[in-house]
């Protein structure tokens, strides 16, 4: 059995994403096939997605939704960590036998990741840790790059013989979200207030990256595409919601970042 990764160790860490869906049971088969979640629940038009039990992706229905903006505020990617490299290796060989498009494979020096879009526009990150031991610090920063994912070093940990991509492993885990938002530095110091994260890294002043426990992130924010954006237009799909898990909450609570992205907090131990 794999061990549960750091991410979701740490006293605040993301526990599921909510996404509103123009055509959920088309996007709910999607993250089906590609990502292997498997259908935990339906209650009335929401479907909940999660690995072995645990819940990850909540698929709201709203076929009067408009799509998204990639110029607004909203979800830049969900990223879905995996418990291990060879993990990682399993998913790249089961994309390349289904001819999965991906958008981009990258070596962040904590970790490694392969990026892709759902039907519908949201971003997708799938990756793995590095071992927090050789994770680097640049002055009072975590060291992240973004370099060429070497591709066969990865699918090279799979152990010959092995059976190969089963669906997402147990202690799959949602281990960030990265957001889209208007201003940086307005988002930085949101979530240092609201959720006492502590900023890890910054790409200049167009993102920032910041996480609870010493985490490299759990939250990452950019103006990459959305540079100015203001209030998320409520009739938009994509991102509905994101939800944080803390070990100091006492109930469970909502709110809203600068830009209307409503932020839910559930209580509950790391793990």
């Amino acid at each position: 059995m794999s061990e549960l990764p750091f991410a979701a160790t740490t006293p605040i860490s993301v526990s599921r994403v909510g996404l509103k869906a123009r055509d959920a049971e088309g996007l709910a088969a999607f993250y089906r096939m590609v990502l292997g979640l498997e259908e935990l629940s339906r209650d009335g038009g929401t479907i909940l997605l999660g690995a072995r039990e645990r819940p990850l992706l909540a698929i709201e229905a709203d076929s009067a939704a408009r799509p998204d903006d990639p110029k607004a505020a909203g979800l830049f990617h969900t990223a879905f960590l995996l418990p291990s490299r060879a993990d990682l290796g399993r998913w790249i060989n089961f994309a390349i036998a289904n001819r999965i498009g991906i958008d981009g494979a990258s070596d962040h020096l904590v970790s490694e990741a392969l990026y892709l879009s759902d039907p519908e526009g949201n971003g997708i990150e799938i990756y793995a840790d590095r071992p927090r031991e050789a994770w680097k610090m640049n002055g009072n920063q975590i060291a992240m790059a973004t370099e060429r994912l070497n591709i066969p070093d990865v699918v090279g940990t799979v152990p010959a013989g092995d059976a190969g991509w089963q669906g997402a492993p147990e202690n799959t885990v949602i281990g960030h979200v990265h957001l889209r938002a208007g201003n940086p530095a307005e988002a930085e110091a949101w979530w240092s207030d609201a959720f006492g994260l502590d900023t890890m890294a910054k790409y200049g002043p167009s993102a920032v990256f910041l996480s609870s426990g010493g985490y490299h992130h759990h939250i990452g924010a950019n103006s990459w595409s959305s540079a100015g954006a203001g209030p998320r237009d409520p009739a938009l799909g994509g991102l509905s919601w994101v939800e944080m898990r803390s070990s100091a909450a006492n109930a469970a609570s909502e709110r809203s970042d600068p830009w209307g992205t409503v932020i839910r907090t559930v209580p509950g131990e790391p793990g």
